[in-house]
């Protein structure tokens, strides 16, 4: 056996069996490329779903996070830090928001929100206790703890996971009509992926984000804009929501956050909203921590150049165009995403999304499927050109183009 073939085997004998990744192991690696214990080298075009927006090893990332490890690592939030509130203003400053409270994983960001919501729903505007309803959409994928399956239309992600939480309306992603029907006056929140990740990399319907805004602003409730995947760079702006020129009431951030080097999440919004938490309703060990606070404020730093922004926009640009020109050759049947984000659904003559990767994976070139027929394509935002246009190339030798 090859050494991947004795570590792979190693892992299925002693892990769960709740992933089902590519048969590739990696050791190593750096800006858009990784390479397996064998030696073999391998573009990323995953990112690690948008965690690694800014490259593997990103060595202002990689320096302030060593500089931080010879300092304080954890505190807890039992004591205050040197690096919170330089963390929490520039993070605020960035959003256009106020407040932050910050979280770990993505996860734990969008249970932070739903309580949130849900407190500011009782506490300001006046819903009776254990009336509040939020609205969400069905394709979501905003995590995978027991409340946030329980809104989840996916049967992979919420069967055999019951009892569910009850509080939650499901409506058709971009369907506003639908929306503005569901928003009750014990509605808290709408919360939205403004691009749907899991699902394929949906973009929703000219208009509709600036809808929900006005719907939201109009009925008194939260607009919450999941922008876990979609933010920080990844569609050619800071966020999502920019292209409708919409700012919501609160956004939910992580991975990019973390730089793909420590876990970082955190919910940003007013101080309306977030100041109704009183000391012990909510709070997380590790929760901005000093290491993580490091990281993500040179995160910041790199986001407030705009350098990221712009050149996903450019090779947005340029990979949608080739992605178009692909589409026509039958091979594919759609695509569809922002920036460096696209999503495509294969031919089914042409093979399912895993056997696509499996062979793209062949060529050395690593990406992931989705709901069977779609791969997703999220490059590091740092790759180059040519990199893109090579790993481009090899999808179409696939694909038989």
């Amino acid at each position: 056996m090859t050494r991947t073939e004795v570590l792979i085997a190693s892992a299925e004998a002693n892990s769960a069996h709740n992933y089902h990744p590519l048969p590739v192991v990696v050791a190593t690696a750096d800006g858009a490329w990784m390479t397996d214990v064998e030696g073999r080298r391998f573009l990323d075009l995953l990112a690690g779903y948008s965690a690694l927006n800014f490259g593997h090893r990103n060595r202002r990332l990689i320096d302030a996070a060593r500089a931080q490890l010879e300092r304080v690592t954890l505190t807890s939030r039992a004591f205050h830090h040197d690096r919170f509130a330089e963390f929490c203003a520039q993070l605020a400053e960035l959003c256009g928001m106020e407040m932050v409270l910050p979280m770990n994983t993505g996860a734990e960001a969008v249970e932070s929100a739903v309580k949130t919501a849900r407190k500011w729903g009782y506490k300001v505007k006046g819903v009776l206790d254990g009336m509040a309803k939020i609205v969400v959409a069905s394709d979501n994928f905003h995590g995978r703890t027991t409340t946030i399956i329980s809104f989840s239309t996916d049967p992979e992600a919420r069967a055999d996971f019951g009892p569910y939480t009850p509080g939650f309306e499901i409506v058709p992603y971009g369907d506003l009509t639908a929306m503005r029907e569901a928003v009750t006056e014990n509605t808290v929140a709408v919360l939205l992926e403004p691009i749907q990740g899991e699902a394929g990399v949906l973009v929703p319907p000219a208009g509709y984000l600036a809808g929900v805004r006005e719907l939201t602003r109009e009925r008194n409730v939260l607009f919450i804009a999941d922008e876990i995947q979609s933010g920080l760079g990844r569609t050619g702006r800071t966020f999502a929501c920019e292209h409708e020129g919409v700012v919501p009431d609160m956004y939910v951030l992580g991975k990019a956050l973390g730089g793909g080097v420590v876990p970082v999440s955190a919910v940003v919004s007013s101080a309306e909203v977030l100041g109704v938490f009183r000391p012990g309703e909510h709070g997380s060990t590790f929760g901005g921590n000093p290491l993580a606070c490091a990281v993500a404020i040179e995160v910041i730093a790199m986001l407030r150049s705009g350098e990221f922004q712009a050149r996903s926009a450019e090779l947005g640009e340029h990979l949608h165009r080739e992605l178009a020109v692909l589409r026509d050759t039958g091979r594919v049947t759609q695509v569809r995403g922002r920036g460096l984000w696209a999503g495509i659904d294969i031919a089914p003559a042409y093979g399912t999304g895993r056997e696509v990767s499996e062979k793209l994976m062949d060529r050395g070139v690593l990406v992931k499927d989705t709901h069977g027929a779609t791969i997703r394509i999220a490059p590091p935002l740092v790759i180059s050109k040519e990199d893109l246009d090579w790993g481009l190339a090899q999808l179409r030798a696939v694909l038989g183009v």
